[in-house]
């Protein structure tokens, strides 16, 4: 290891331990603001970057663009010195350390669209400096670090592990999970270089309980991967358990509840009408475009996929044989409401949220289809469901669900009033048992 190298580590590792390190945070998302406000937290000086203009403008007023983020934290960061927001990359030169966070979606061919990570790295590039550190937190496929966003960074002419320092850490954020923040969530460290691996290590451990080490950055690539394909894997098999059992007249819901007592050999999961969020649908995906150029083959991951995604169509065929079953009528022409555009409970992200995917086979089908969120009150703008976009919630009323044919609880937040529901509609299409109080209910249907 040259002289420089070490020189550039001591350095940056003092301004670590002492907390005069500047963090730049690249992405001010679901994952990047919580992480700003951890390390402001700690005393660290941020430095927020995003293209988003809205957001940099929110986050300079001290407006929360996210409901699980209060606005008290977000109006105490931008009152603070040490914090900067802009989206002019020149604010990076800055900075000691930059922090990742931003989109890693699919193509329409559901392959790993890679185009934010590439642009936000040639960023990086035009205004890298020596000695600093690259942590990329996004999801992505083995192989990511070193042989994409490496070889970009080394066009400058430096060199990882010399001249600047690169590593992965996957960002592990449950967004309306009140039982865990940034700030108690361990955190995965992996790099291909000692010096980058002891400055993440570092560098994670001044805001988080603890740090594991692993031997390099596609360790830590792969160790995302399998947290998020082992949660698909297992809802996948409860959604396919819930088709079967139903034609048994059997409750899954009561079943999993029975299982969970076991004290051993057994992790509850639950069904749902799909999968959303920006992980768990399409991790899975990034395993199985990554082992193709191995020549291997992933047939239970992919199995685990085709289920989930599955899941939208039975709720639909559920819906039109209650329906059919039970007032005669078909899709064509019923009213609908839609419980639920969020893809989980009390957030307000409607990524890759099955409610979409719903509300498209439905209207499709000739339903006239509303929907009500409390934590969505209109659907943004959304490359794959432009129909959806700029929809309004409707409001919860006795007047308005009397005009419904049916209702789709599709997510199930906490807020909703879930026993007036129940007594003011026609017919429930229940996916989440959200009226798991209703010991007896005819106009109830789970699916």
């Amino acid at each position: 290891m040259t002289l420089s190298a070490t020189s550039f580590f001591e350095t940056l590792n003092q301004k670590i331990l002492s907390h005069k390190a500047k963090i730049a945070i690249i992405g001010l998302g679901y994952v990047g603001l919580p992480l700003a406000l951890t390390f402001h937290k700690q005393g660290f000086s941020v430095l927020a970057f995003d293209l988003d203009t809205s957001k940099i403008t929110a986050l300079k007023k001290g407006h929360s663009y996210i409901k699980n983020i209060s606005e008290s934290a977000v109006q105490s960061l931008s009152q603070s010195p040490n914090f900067e927001a802009s989206s002019d990359p020149e604010i990076l030169k800055k900075a000691d350390a930059i922090l990742i966070c931003v989109p890693t979606p699919l193509t329409k061919n559901r392959e790993p669209d890679m185009s934010y990570v590439v642009s936000t790295t040639d960023t990086i590039a035009k205004h890298l400096q020596k000695g600093q550190l690259i942590v990329l937190e996004s999801t992505t496929y083995p192989g990511t670090t070193d042989e994409l966003m490496r070889p970009l960074l080394e066009k400058t002419g430096l060199v990882m592990g010399r001249d600047f320092f690169l590593s992965y850490s996957p960002e592990r954020e449950d967004p309306g999970n009140p039982n865990f923040e940034t700030a108690s969530i361990p955190k995965v460290v992996g790099a291909d270089d000692p010096h980058s691996r002891d400055l993440s290590v570092t560098l994670y451990e001044q805001i988080v309980p603890k740090v594991i080490s692993v031997s390099s950055a596609r360790t830590a690539e792969a160790v995302k991967l399998t947290e998020n394909i082992f949660r698909s894997a297992n809802i996948a098999l409860v959604n396919e358990l819930k088709v079967i059992y139903e034609k048994m007249g059997i409750n899954i819901w009561e079943v999993i509840d029975a299982a969970k007592t076991k004290p051993f050999g057994f992790m509850p999961f639950y069904p749902g009408p799909g999968l959303g969020g920006h992980c768990i649908p399409i991790d899975p995906f990034y395993l199985t475009w990554k082992a193709r150029e191995y020549g291997v083959s992933t047939r239970f991951v992919e199995l685990s996929g085709e289920i989930n995604t599955s899941m939208p169509f039975y709720v639909v065929d559920r819906l039109r044989d209650e329906l059919d079953k039970r007032f005669s009528k078909s899709l064509n022409g019923t009213r609908l409401l839609i419980m639920g555009m969020a893809y989980k409970k009390n957030v307000d992200d409607i990524r890759e949220s099955p409610s979409l995917v719903i509300y498209d086979l439905l209207k499709s089908k000739g339903a006239e289809v509303d929907y009500h969120d409390p934590y969505i009150l209109t659907v943004p703008t959304t490359r794959e469901h432009p129909t959806v976009s700029g929809l309004e919630s409707i409001p919860l009323t006795q007047k308005n669900l009397a005009a419904y044919d049916a209702v789709l609880i599709l997510t199930d937040h906490d807020s909703v009033d879930y026993k007036f529901l129940s007594e003011h509609s026609k017919l429930i299409i229940d996916t989440r048992n959200a009226l798991h109080f209703l010991k007896e209910a005819s106009h109830v249907a789970k699916a």
